[in-house]
């Protein structure tokens, strides 16, 4: 591959025969203009054009040095120190102004200094994938290349420039750590720092002592022979300490709980130590690695342009331990949900059937509601308030609302994912056999809703009819409901989807609230709890905590799952938009009560409306089944990439023991590397 640089050197070498020039940044934009590559993702193709750039500097003697001329005294034309310490790293202005100022920035952007040498990277860097190919540069050619640039001894002041704004952004970083490492919030999630010396205030006492022996060497000029070169590695270990403590931290959050603004000041520790350990390497370390450290900064600075404008950026990067710690727990939750043998499997149906009951009646609850006379806000609250306590009753009363189950069974099987150890077929067919498990517990947890919810509602359709002598629904509302179970007539499938959209959401809801109550110690702090003390003996106000302590997150989940359900209808209303939802469970319901109501239905409405209340079942348990899969995989940082080879095999499995996905075997199932089932 050729480049032709010769015209950008020639005009370098003009600029800089003028000492007092200010010079022209577009020149270097330029020569990465032509060092880019035309696919950003091609390795083979970055290669060969770096090679090519590194040929001309061998070729012409006097290139390198010009350019190491050109760029230094480029530099130092800005000032530098923002670059280095905060670029790329999370502000302490804490996450919720972060958030306002990106959005705020998206309608009105901000004004770019033009002094700041980090407005210069991101006019040289100015697509937003160049970090993508520059990261593609093998280590040893960012050590050739910068070896070469970096040859010669000319240009003096203006590297000792450079060198004391490194020094100044490692200072203020260092003091940044130490000050993180002081915050309550930081102390309370790991209280053993207290207790020794911490390595968040060392690190500081280490690198203010390697920087005054650096600046004294560089002060000194005659005493260099003499003196020993600054070592910094006491530096690197205190760092290194620092870092396990945050390790620590993210490990204890499964024990403790988590915030976003704990979670934000991980995020920004981490950031913290990275960049001073790149920093201290260039000041500190030998040629190849302070070449590598610099080809690392590099890619850094270049990704943070654009990544510290990104609002998607800073929720992922932020609100990751977030996301693990909900579908952790629940993960923990969706291992409830799952049966492997006939005792699982009967439990299940039970609980799904008391569960059908209750349902029917909130189905009929929320028919009654319909005939008051009201606001749209008023019906919406009414609504609200029978789902959310219909729901909330489920779950005192340890039934199962089989909709509820893949926003858990979802987590538990992405907590699966992450912990496969062993050969990959041995993980496809452990995954296998969870699913299938999965599948049998939802087949019959949906069975037991609908098989009860369907006569009770039907009672209480006929009860009211015998009772009060007139119909439960009249003939237009019966036939309105039946309509709105139609698959093909109506928008029974986009609301069910909105539904399913809204079990994804009460899931992550629950898994918050599970750790909001170990993060805030809502137990401990209920047990204390004086004016309660008084209303209840203390043995009661135990169980009563302990009760809430547990459960917070489902009773919070089902209300909240609840009030979106009852309100979804008068939002879509109120926006003049077609929305609302249809579930499973309450559509088995208005089936019946619909068909009970309308005089005499034929025989093409029933098979219709049955199969519309299937299909919002399936699209109910698919949409957030996939939607919660996807966020607890992500959570983990897990990328599966056998889905193709698993999808077979249950299909297979499918194929041959088609029993096993609709009755529990005699034994647990467990599926083999060929395919075949045996049992244990």
């Amino acid at each position: 591959m050729h480049l032709n640089l010769s015209d950008l050197f020639l005009k370098m070498q003009e600029q800089l025969d003028q000492p007092q020039a200010v010079l022209d940044e577009n020149l270097i934009i330029e020569l990465v203009n032509r060092l880019r590559p035309k696919n950003p993702n091609d390795a083979e193709e970055v290669k060969q054009r770096l090679q090519a750039f590194v040929r001309i500097l061998l070729l012409t003697p006097t290139s390198a040095t010009l350019l190491q001329d050109f760029i230094v005294r480029l530099m130092s034309q800005y000032k530098q120190i923002s670059l280095y310490a905060d670029s790329g790293i999370l502000s302490l202005d804490g996450f919720w102004n972060q958030l306002s100022q990106r959005l705020g920035a998206h309608f009105l952007p901000l004004v770019e200094q033009g002094n700041q040498l980090r407005t210069l990277i991101g006019k040289v860097f100015h697509q937003e994938n160049d970090h993508e190919w520059l990261d593609l540069i093998e280590n040893q050619d960012w050590i050739t290349l910068f070896n070469l640039i970096g040859e010669g001894q000319s240009n003096t002041l203006e590297k000792q420039i450079s060198k004391n704004e490194l020094i100044k952004a490692i200072t203020v970083l260092s003091y940044r750590i130490s000050g993180i490492g002081l915050y309550p919030e930081f102390i309370n999630a790991q209280p053993d720092i207290t207790e020794y010396e911490s390595p968040f205030l060392a690190q500081n006492r280490d690198i203010v002592d390697f920087i005054e022996k650096y600046k004294k060497q560089i002060d000194d000029q005659d005493a260099v022979v003499v003196l020993p070169p600054p070592d910094a590695s006491q530096a690197f270990v205190m760092l290194d300490q620092c870092r396990d403590v945050v390790l620590k931290i993210r490990r204890a959050t499964r024990r403790i709980g988590v915030s976003i603004s704990l979670t934000y000041l991980l995020s920004l520790l981490e950031q913290a130590i990275d960049r001073i350990e790149l920093l201290l390497s260039l000041l500190a370390s030998k040629d190849e690695i302070r070449y590598k450290s610099l080809g690392e900064l590099l890619i850094d600075l270049t990704k943070a342009h654009y990544d510290e404008k990104s609002v998607r950026h800073l929720l992922s990067s932020t609100s990751e331990l977030i996301a693990l710690q909900v579908t952790e727990n629940a993960s923990k939750t969706g291992e409830h949900y799952v049966s492997t043998d006939k005792a699982g499997f009967f439990g299940m149906y039970k609980a799904a059937a008391g569960a059908g009951a209750i349902i029917a009646m909130m189905a009929t609850l929320k028919i009654l509601t319909a005939r008051l006379v009201l606001a749209p806000f008023a019906h919406a609250f009414l609504y609200s308030m029978n789902y959310a306590l219909g729901f909330m009753l489920i779950h005192v009363l340890h039934f199962t609302v089989a909709t509820k189950q893949p926003a858990m069974t979802a987590a538990a099987l992405a907590s699966t994912v992450q912990q496969q150890k062993g050969s990959k077929t041995a993980q496809i067919a452990e995954l296998a056999a969870l699913i299938i498990n999965i599948i049998r517990t939802q087949f019959i947890a949906i069975l037991g809703n609908i098989s009860i919810a369907i006569p009770v509602a039907a009672l209480i359709t006929f009860s009211w009819q015998f009772y009060l002598d007139e119909p439960l629904l009249n003939h237009a509302k019966s036939a309105a409901l039946l309509h709105s179970l139609n698959p093909f007539t109506s928008l029974a499938i986009p609301h069910a989807a909105i539904a399913g959209v809204c079990l994804f959401f009460s899931g992550l809801i629950a898994g918050y609230f599970d750790n909001l109550a170990v993060y805030r110690n809502v137990g401990p702090r209920l047990r204390q709890h004086r004016r309660l003390k008084r209303w209840m003996s203390q043995q009661r106000l135990d169980k009563f905590a302990s009760y809430i302590e547990t459960n917070l997150g489902a009773l919070a989940g089902n209300f909240l799952f609840g009030v979106m359900l009852g309100s979804m209808g008068t939002i879509g209303f109120i926006l003049g938009l077609p929305l609302d939802i249809r579930h499973i469970a309450f559509a088995s319901a208005n089936f019946i009560q619909g068909l009970m109501t309308i005089g005499s239905p034929d025989i093409g409405l029933i098979v219709v409306s049955f199969l519309g209340v299937l299909l919002i079942g399936l699209t109910n348990l698919f949409v957030s089944f996939t939607l919660t899969i996807i966020v607890a995989l992500r959570a983990r940082r897990v990328r599966f990439a056998q889905w193709k080879p698993l999808a077979n095999l249950v299909m297979t499995h499918f194929l041959t023991r088609t029993s096993d996905f609709f009755w529990p075997p005699k034994q647990p199932v467990s599926v083999e590397e060929n395919n075949t089932v045996e049992k244990k």
